[in-house]
């Protein structure tokens, strides 16, 4: 830590913490709910459990790929790194840009939402603001609507915020103990659902239909890709602890074996939890439960096993549990843009490091202000609809840059090369692909946000010009 100048990160974060900020960024709240839009998508039981698998294997190729990649640097930035080390700033920037606009900040909105949701309910925090609900800006934004609901997201945000200034240190630490709180309680409801004594004459998912799907169950195979598109926004995440790899001890080490423990680590539990749901549970009750508003499937599930005492339980769970994951999130994310300022392409403040705590403190605040807008504007589900469209265009890219670098022989560390980044290309490709053809609205206006990249990009270029020229 003696060659660390003071405008630098400190490297103290070790290997477990890098496990757990792997798992505390991918549990959120998709884990709690998805099953709900994918048995409406699948009405199947063993499907929805091939859903949650095949989503689960191609996200671990996606760890295997970006784990070759986080080996090759010691600095922040993640993705942004890679691609402008790689494929020139252009890409660099593109995506930075599209990780600030859509894929970080609109990922945390949608998560606090959750928490003070979650909050609110088992507090009962009473409703404000009502007589202004009806107000709008354009008749698209609606400020006041849920006015106490957004009240507790953006103190969240601020409270998260303010503590990760004061030192990444303590942001790990809350991470350890969050995430450690949130495994726990997955393996609480995976017990529930297993011991679950079937006398009110549910249906449960026999073990081997896991391993008996026959080929005329695939027949309808957009719609598996469709539903495979729930469980990839509860296992999102996994790549954000490469954006802090300069604050890690032995990064190129610590980091790829963190991102394959910890996403292998998620996986397991995500199918486990879900096939402890439908033991509970058929499809036909998951889909019932989409069409009344506010109800989420393992609060359902816990309180037909333990009854209110399982609702408030679990309940406190899914609080915990976004609260851990806005935190991983928050915390991850604001490295990006502090590396795309150290090296001109964002707004120069945002490369600001505070002189006493060596946090990124601009680039949190800023986070932190644009998040918060998308919280009151209520335009965050919307967004979060095109995050996994625009994440998986990224995706592909991290596949092409692990190719391109072992070509080159530049690339020492690989996993299943050339196997595991092909495939995981292919199923990139396939995903971006369908979600053009289903989500075709969602999708364009996604290629819209990261097109907007382009005249600020100009910007940048040009502001690194004239600074060579002084």
């Amino acid at each position: 830590m003696k060659n660390q100048d003071s405008h630098s990160l400190l490297q103290v974060l070790g290997l477990g913490t890098a496990i757990l900020l792997v798992a505390g960024n991918m549990i959120g709240s998709g884990v709690f709910k998805k099953i709900t839009p994918m048995s409406a998508e699948l009405m199947d039981g063993s499907l929805i459990l091939w859903a949650w698998a095949v989503a689960g294997l191609i996200t671990m190729l996606g760890a295997f790929s970006f784990a070759s990649l986080a080996a090759t640097t010691h600095e922040a930035g993640g993705q942004f790194k890679y691609f402008k080390d790689i494929f020139g700033s252009f890409l660099g920037f593109i995506y930075g840009w599209s990780f600030f606009a859509v894929i970080s900040t609109a990922s945390i909105a949608s998560i606090v939402y959750v928490f003070a949701e979650s909050f609110a309910n088992l507090f009962g925090i009473p409703p404000i603001f009502e007589a202004y609900s009806g107000f709008s800006l354009f008749g698209i934004i609606y400020p006041f609507q849920n006015a106490s609901i957004k009240l507790i997201a953006i103190t969240a945000l601020v409270f998260l915020t303010l503590f990760n200034i004061r030192g990444v240190q303590g942001g790990g630490w809350l991470i350890n103990i969050v995430t450690g709180a949130k495994i726990l309680g997955i393996v609480l409801l995976i017990v529930l659902g297993l011991s679950y004594s079937n006398d009110a004459g549910t249906v449960s998912v026999p073990m081997q239909a896991i391993s008996s799907v026959h080929a005329g169950d695939l027949l309808h195979i957009s719609a598996f890709f469709t539903a495979m598109l729930g469980a990839f926004w509860a296992y999102d995440g996994w790549v954000n602890i490469t954006n802090m790899a300069s604050e890690f001890k032995d990064p190129t080490r610590n980091v790829p074996r963190a991102i394959i423990i910890g996403t292998a680590l998620t996986m397991t539990l995500y199918i486990l939890v879900n096939y402890a749901y439908l033991q509970v549970l058929t499809p036909a009750d998951f889909a019932k439960l989409g069409v009344k508003e506010g109800n989420i499937a393992a609060v359902e599930v816990a309180g037909i096993v333990l009854g209110h005492i399982g609702i408030t339980v679990i309940s406190a769970l899914i609080m915990i549990s976004t609260f851990g994951a806005t935190q991983a999130s928050a915390m991850s994310a604001a490295r990006v843009y502090y590396q795309m300022s150290k090296e001109g392409y964002f707004f120069k403040p945002f490369a600001r490091v505070h002189p006493r705590c060596r946090t990124p403190y601009v680039s949190l605040i800023g986070q932190m202000i644009w998040a918060c807008l998308l919280v009151v504007s209520g335009t965050f589900d919307q967004l979060t609809d095109m995050l996994i469209f625009a994440a998986f265009i990224f995706y592909g890219l991290g596949a092409i840059a692990v190719i391109r670098l072992k070509r080159a022989g530049k690339l020492t560390l690989t996993f299943g090369y050339p196997v595991v980044p092909i495939l995981f290309l292919l199923f990139c490709t396939v995903i971006v692909i369908n979600a053009i053809y289903t989500r075709p609205l969602e999708s364009l206006t996604g290629l819209g946000l990261i097109a907007l990249g382009v005249p600020l990009y100009l910007y940048f270029r040009n502001e690194i010009k004239k600074e060579k020229l002084l």
